[in-house]
């Protein structure tokens, strides 16, 4: 008998991978401390490699931290590190170089918070099926919203940028749910809380059809850069039935053709030190 599949398990729709997210800081030996040294990411040893911003890697993506100004996510970003076992002591570690600063953890049951020295949240997660293959990265981006926008920002995505999308619970709220790549996700999570003002923050995302979004976004006038043969931004998510400006996040959008799609990032294995040092392994390898 010929076996059947559900081939519409592996839709990954428009928006095949979440590069990054950017956020500024003012101080890099700061950022250094908290995403290098607490955090146990990696700077990237190719790009950036200044004082004025640092990439750091974790898995296939990165956190862009220029230095200018700052900005605070509204929202929180979900990390998968296979050194989850060893985070709390590298927290408790590093909070000395953090004092007087915004930074805190919180240790739940399956999760870590962290709270960076500026105010931004991060949810830290052990290797787990709940995240697909991935074994170290970024699986998910959470952004509040206000009430009754997760049906209309999920037709945006849907409509504008042919991604796949769904209107599920997200911690027991509505929320928009974009699939951004084969294991990670973007949540638009509604809250009746209060929302800060945009500060220009970004993310950036790979698209394989590249024009078309493009065309649908120019013709309501939303793109805000051309910035080059491979890359244009947008910054504002609309309720495409009235118009209404929704939520503002402005989105690096790259094509499949951008020189930097695919590059191989260096992960280290934060587990080696001095003391434990053992030969062979330095680098940390991923599935995705």
């Amino acid at each position: 008998m010929t076996q059947t599949f559900n081939r519409a398990t592996d839709d990954v729709g428009n928006i095949v991978s979440l590069e990054h997210v950017n956020v500024c800081v003012p101080d890099q030996s700061l950022a250094t401390s908290f995403y290098i040294s607490a955090l146990g990411l990696t700077s990237d040893p190719f790009m950036m490699t200044g004082v004025d911003n640092m990439w750091a890697n974790i898995g296939l993506s990165q956190f862009h931290l220029p230095t200018r100004g700052t900005h605070v996510l509204r929202g929180y970003t979900g990390l998968v590190m296979p050194w989850f076992d060893s985070l709390p002591a590298r927290l408790k570690a590093a909070a000395r170089l953090l004092e007087g600063t915004q930074f805190t953890f919180k240790q739940h049951n399956a999760f870590i918070d962290v709270t960076c020295p500026w105010g931004n949240r991060i949810r830290c997660h052990p290797v787990s099926p709940e995240f697909g293959a991935m074994t170290v990265g970024m699986p998910y981006v959470v952004l509040d919203v206000p009430t009754g926008a997760a049906a209309p920002i999920a037709a945006f995505y849907s409509s504008m940028l042919g991604a796949s999308t769904d209107v599920t619970t997200f911690s027991g709220a509505p929320a928009a749910q974009v699939t951004v790549g084969a294991d990670q996700k973007l949540y638009f999570r509604e809250t009746q809380n209060a929302l800060p003002a945009f500060d220009g923050h970004h993310i950036q995302i790979y698209i394989s059809d590249f024009s078309g979004p493009h065309a649908r976004l120019l013709e309501r006038n939303l793109i805000t850069e051309e910035s080059d043969a491979h890359q244009y931004r947008f910054e504002d998510i609309l309720n495409l039935d009235t118009g209404e400006k929704i939520f503002a996040l402005e989105h690096e959008v790259r094509s499949l053709r951008h020189p930097l799609y695919a590059r191989p990032l260096i992960n280290r294995n934060p587990a080696q030190m001095i003391s434990t040092y053992v030969p062979g392994q330095d680098a940390l390898y991923h599935n995705r």
